[in-house]
């Protein structure tokens, strides 16, 4: 079967950039009304994504310059909206750090049960002081120990979402209801949990939900590497793109792990336009940054740079943007500038039309979109893309309405969907008994 570009889409609140809600059709009860968030799928079953992307951290932020990114439970939210539309896969950001495995386990495997094998979960770990302090008076813990915690959590659910495989029956007597014997304790003792099992949910009809998860770090390549089969990632240009994934599949090899079973899905950021120039002027104003000279300004800051005598047509060092692998926020997604700056030579002013919100940006018309989409797939850099659309729902319609079409006619997407789940829909392995 010829292979095919994937897309998920993310869709939770206003869209992804925090100034573009200004420019958005809707009103701001949008946010926790699950009527909106259901056309917003609608809207992505027409244009045959793979999945609807949910991003979370279960904390308010209280800025009054932005609007709140998350609100209603990812995994709720998208149990009810998997009983509304079909087909379509859904993706919902779970934390290692504040959930316990069998809770975690159960609830989604009920909900890809549920949905028929159309869950994908995104396991991050949490690097939110204020997530931390919504879960007691301990400090967020240390990154290597959120990881070790990750990967031992994602053990253990792998054994508990194992634990129950009613396939494996043996001959049942009539006078017993079913064979015990299909569920085993797994009896797991760690480090970070003791559980002892089975699950009281059995064996879902992909075995298990997908498993994304979302880091460059050298602990969330680790991570990666040992669970990850769809990787959430910050790719923006082919030699960084290459790099990274063979990084990813080589740890994943020496760790045992087939790399065929692994899907590079970065984020991408399409500012459409009938004109480049359009385009350009749109990211302007979508960023908040109103102008080019605006864009600059906003880099420098957020970088730390001294603005007096600064060159903005200078090409700049790649050594000055490596984030410190110590820092709060997360390291992953920080390092793209940096891979970037280290594989091509550029200056502040081409560097700020590269990327926006940590992501890929694509600015231009569909056409010129369409092309750079399938430039980084074609010789499998990347297997697909997660869309950010700047602005909810109008940019995810222009995407389906104008880039959609041009994808299909190239052949490298999908005219319907054929799979029945998710997991076959990315073309990963069932997870052995």
């Amino acid at each position: 079967m010829p292979r095919k570009l994937n897309l998920n889409v993310g869709i939770n609140t206003t869209g992804y950039l925090p100034a573009a809600w200004k420019y958005r059709s809707g009103n701001r009860h949008d946010i926790y009304d699950p009527g909106y968030y259901k056309r917003l799928t609608e809207l992505a079953h027409r244009g045959l994504f793979d999945a609807v992307f949910f991003s979370d951290h279960p904390a308010l932020m209280t800025d009054p310059n932005s609007r709140p990114f998350h609100t209603i439970d990812p995994l709720i939210l998208c149990t009810a909206l998997a009983a509304q539309v079909p087909d379509i896969g859904f993706v919902a950001t779970m934390s290692s750090t504040y959930n316990s495995p069998y809770n975690l386990a159960r609830r989604t495997q009920s909900t890809d049960i549920v949905s028929g094998g159309r869950l994908i979960i995104n396991i991050v770990s949490s690097f939110n002081p204020n997530v931390a302090a919504n879960f007691g008076s301990a400090p967020l813990p240390s990154r290597s120990e959120r990881y070790a915690k990750a990967s031992e959590f994602l053990d253990v659910a792998k054994k508990l979402w194992a634990s129950w495989d009613p396939s494996r029956e043996g001959p049942v007597p009539n006078e017993q209801f079913w064979d015990a014997a299909s569920a085993h304790a797994i009896d797991h003792v760690g480090d970070h949990f003791t559980v002892k099992g089975p699950l009281n949910v059995p064996r879902g009809p992909q075995g298990h939900p997908v498993v994304a998860q979302a880091g460059a770090s050298e602990g969330g390549i680790e991570l990666a590497a040992r669970h990850g089969e769809i990787i959430y990632c910050n790719i923006l240009s082919r030699p960084a793109g290459q790099a990274f994934g063979k990084k990813v599949r080589d740890r994943a090899a020496r760790l045992g792990r087939d790399p065929k079973g692994i899907r590079i899905v970065p984020g991408v950021v399409v500012i459409l336009g009938e004109t480049k120039k359009e385009a350009l002027r749109k990211h302007e104003l979508f960023s908040g940054a109103g102008s080019e000279d605006g864009l600059i300004a906003r880099f420098i800051k957020e970088n730390g740079i001294d603005p007096d005598g600064f060159n903005p047509d200078a090409v700049l060092d790649a050594e000055r943007f490596i984030p410190d692998p110590n820092r709060l926020q997360a390291v992953g997604m920080g390092l793209g500038l940096s891979d970037l700056l280290t594989h091509e030579k550029l200056t502040t002013r081409q560097v700020v039309r590269r990327s926006e919100g940590h992501h890929r940006l694509l600015l231009g018309t569909a056409e010129e979109v369409a092309d750079a989409l399938i430039d980084l797939w074609d010789d499998g850099t990347v297997d697909g893309y997660t869309l950010q659309p700047p602005r909810a729902p109008d940019d995810i319609e222009e995407f389906v309405d104008k880039v959609v079409p041009i994808l299909q006619d190239r052949g490298v997407y999908r005219s319907r969907y054929e799979e029945r789940t998710v997991r076959e829909r990315y073309g990963l392995p069932f997870p052995a008994h």
